[in-house]
């Protein structure tokens, strides 16, 4: 009798077993937030790209500087013979003067700040697809920690389940005490695997919380499934060709190449040295002396003055050749970061092919197989053919493959999240 209530129950918790390995975790009277919405919180509250974003300002003020003009300069001269006994005798100076932009710098500088913006705009775009990387994956821990947790719950119920039937079979006298102890240390087990499995839930809710930007103690509540509807529909040519043409990495380098052609161009028109144009307004009182009497003249002067350097040893020489070298230096990485972002997307490409065909022979193979097996290890142990140990140690297989298929899933998942970051391109189609 103790035997069939075994069966039974253990038959009975098998298919909750498989349902659990494609449902979410519930949880109650909390507002949880999926995926889409983390990724949204994260992009807005993140500490670090705040902070990032803050730097937009420093690329305004460098560009409203580049359009600005030099001060002009107010002279004020003063002279008098007081000090030389012909005090009728003074003077007075006032003029301004203004220094002029030749070779069309002004014009340059601004083109220079403008792509000082765009190569901002674009590592910022750069920064937000890391960001979405790693908040993607730290969802995607707390989702395999969570379903773990219910995956070692259902265990600890269907040994404490055993237990009570063992405990009943042992009264009976139909078992010795051994498989009741037996029975009792798998579930100590199970316990302590809990104990884990929530320690790292907690941690990977910290990390996601901290990715978010929420408060020191503040765990996200989200939902969400390991289990994946996208399938990819490009061959690898075409997601290299979107890498290319999506990653903002390499727009970034493209930009900084521009500047690096633009810092060229202004560095030889700083060869050519600016003007300054002074005018000025001057007064001289001189006094005549004829006989006894002493008569005052005064005269008023109204001067232009033009002055540049002479480029006759500096030629912006030193200029002209750092430029070349930073763009030469952009050249190298550019090249570099492509074959790079090649590199990327091929081995998460491989990565996603690989955890595709895994979970295929989970799901074809692995578990009805395991499935089957312990349904005939129970029947076996119902006509008597074999001991509890049997069906202990099917049991803790069909629980160990089981997590083994949630690790897959979550590989899975991981492997797309590297391909979509490679390629900065939603496999359903929208851009990072």
């Amino acid at each position: 009798m103790g035997t069939t209530v075994l069966a039974k129950g253990a038959r009975l918790l098998v298919p909750g077993i498989i349902c659990f390995l494609t449902s979410a975790p519930v949880f109650a009277e909390t507002q949880k937030l999926a995926l889409p919405q983390v990724i949204e919180v994260s992009l807005q509250n993140n500490g670090d790209l705040k902070s990032f974003r803050e730097e937009k300002g420093i690329r305004d003020a460098g560009k409203i500087r580049a359009g600005l003009l030099p001060n002009p300069t107010l002279d004020f001269e003063a002279g008098t013979g007081a000090l030389t006994g012909s005090s009728a005798e003074n003077s007075l100076s006032l003029g301004v003067s203004q220094e002029f932009f030749l070779a069309g710098k002004r014009e340059k500088r601004l083109t220079i700040a403008e792509q000082e913006l765009e190569m901002y705009r674009w590592q910022l775009a750069d920064r937000e697809r890391a960001l979405r990387d790693e908040v993607k994956t730290a969802f995607y821990d707390v989702i395999l920690a969570e379903q773990r947790i219910v995956l070692t719950d259902r265990a600890i119920a269907l040994n404490r389940q055993l237990l009570d039937v063992t405990k009943e079979r042992l009264a009976a006298g139909d078992i010795p005490e051994l498989e009741m102890n037996l029975v009792k240390v798998e579930l100590a087990r199970g316990e302590g695997a809990k104990i884990d499995v929530e320690r790292a839930l907690n941690q990977n809710q910290a990390k996601l919380g901290t990715l978010m930007g929420l408060s020191v103690g503040e765990y996200p509540a989200i939902v969400g499934s390991l289990e994946s509807a996208t399938s990819m529909t490009k061959n690898l040519p075409e997601l290299k060709q979107l890498a290319h043409g999506k990653r903002p990495d390499l727009k970034a380098l493209e930009a900084e190449k521009n500047r690096g052609e633009s810092d060229i161009i202004l560095a030889q028109a700083e060869s050519i040295p600016n003007l300054t144009a002074g005018f000025a307004i001057k007064r001289d009182t001189t006094a005549i002396e004829v006989g006894s009497a002493e008569y005052k003249d005064t005269d008023y002067i109204i001067g232009l003055k033009l002055s540049m350097p002479i480029p006759l040893f500096d030629k912006n020489q030193a200029g002209v050749q750092e430029a070349r070298a930073k763009r030469s230096s952009t050249e190298s990485r550019l090249t570099a970061v492509t074959r790079n972002v090649e590199r990327d997307v091929e081995t998460a490409y491989t990565s996603v092919l690989n955890a595709e065909k895994v979970l295929s022979l989970y799901k074809s193979n692995i578990i009805p197989q395991l499935e089957e097996n312990l349904k005939l290890t129970q029947e076996a142990y119902r006509l008597g053919e074999v001991g509890i140990l049997s069906v202990i140690q099917e049991q803790k297989k069909f629980f160990e493959v089981s997590e083994g298929y949630l690790t897959a899933l979550h590989a899975r998942q991981l492997a797309l999240v590297k391909l979509e970051s490679a390629v900065a391109t939603d496999i359903n189609g929208g851009v990072q």
